[in-house]
């Protein structure tokens, strides 16, 4: 199977930092010799509803390609790599990434779709950008990501951080935009719980 990466867009900004930063990492995809595919979502214009907690009831319904929800599990289920774009808002992601990955409790649910076989050794990667010039105050989102991708049996690439408050801030991060050039080219081990 090809690497085909979704890139889902959390941020309530177009053209925000964090997407910046995504690009500029997207960019090494187009240049070595494996074939990548890439597909762009953003959230912010997409109206998702509210996932519904349907753990208990009975009836798991696919939802409708032409809806939503249906678009972005499809393209959820298509992704051989799966990357967050989400600006840390309150030191987590943001309510529009959160509401995507609640529906993944109820993708989980549907039998023909096969949610939790088919994310099991694919990839979860993350992009964000933070105003605080510490990066440990991201580690929220970044535990939010892992623990995802451990419960899912997925691999965990990590999250590439950037520095960048105002509109174009990022530009003037010259050691993410570094990183970025070989985000994607590093390890990505299965993910586990802290402590397993």
């Amino acid at each position: 199977m090809s690497r085909r990466f979704l890139f889902v867009l959390g941020s309530a900004r177009t053209q925000g930092n964090t997407e910046f930063l995504a690009r500029a990492a997207a960019e090494q995809l187009a240049e070595g010799p494996e074939q990548v595919e890439q597909e762009w979502i953003g959230l912010a214009g997409l109206p998702l509803p509210e996932a519904e907690d349907l753990r208990h009831d009975i009836d798991h319904v696919r939802p409708a390609a032409d809806t939503p929800a249906g678009t972005l599990l499809d393209a959820t289920l298509a992704a051989t790599d799966i990357v967050i774009v989400s600006p840390l808002y309150w030191y987590s992601l943001s309510s529009l990434t959160k509401r995507y990955l609640d529906h993944w409790s109820g993708w989980l649910r549907i039998p023909e779709a096969g949610f939790k076989e088919a994310m099991a050794g694919r990839t979860l990667w993350g992009v964000t950008a933070l105003a605080d010039r510490d990066p440990a105050v991201a580690q929220p989102l970044i535990g939010s990501l892992n623990n995802s991708a451990a419960y899912l049996k997925m691999r965990f690439g990590g999250v590439l951080l950037g520095n960048g408050s105002g509109p174009g801030d990022i530009r003037h991060d010259t050691e993410a935009l570094a990183r970025a050039k070989t985000f994607f080219a590093g390890e990505t081990p299965l993910a586990r719980f802290p402590g397993a």
